[in-house]
């Protein structure tokens, strides 16, 4: 068996922080669908759901899809075939989610058309 070593350094987990418009984009999608479902704890339980993943995407950070067409250095990753979660991978390691977008929004010209560092 391998002999550990002793003085190894361990990586701190990389963060994911959400800039302001992606968390106004999760408050809208919140009242969205507790309005639309009429049940308020599905729209938690979805937000829950695409938080976690998001957390995700530190770890693995090229899950989803280089999109440096739109803005240089955008990913997109899809979560339950109705979101477009827009981030960047920091210098640090770390994720910068920059909007969510729900259902069927353009969010290619959103992303392309929006002012440097409010997307």
């Amino acid at each position: 068996m391998p002999e550990r070593r002793k003085n190894a350094k361990t990586q701190p987990k990389p963060e994911v922080s959400f800039r302001p418009l992606a968390e106004e984009d999760l408050t809208g999608l919140y009242f969205y669908i507790a309005e639309q479902s009429g049940f308020p704890d599905r729209a938690i339980e979805y937000l829950r759901r695409l938080r976690d993943y998001c957390d995700a995407l530190a770890e693995f950070p090229k899950r989803g899809r280089e999109r440096s067409d739109l803005r240089p250095g955008v990913w997109v990753a899809g979560f339950e075939k109705r979101v477009a979660i827009v981030y960047v991978i920091a210098r640090q390691g770390g994720i910068e989610v920059g909007r969510v977008f729900y259902g069927g929004r353009d969010y290619e010209t959103l992303v392309r058309e929006s002012v440097e560092g409010e997307w």
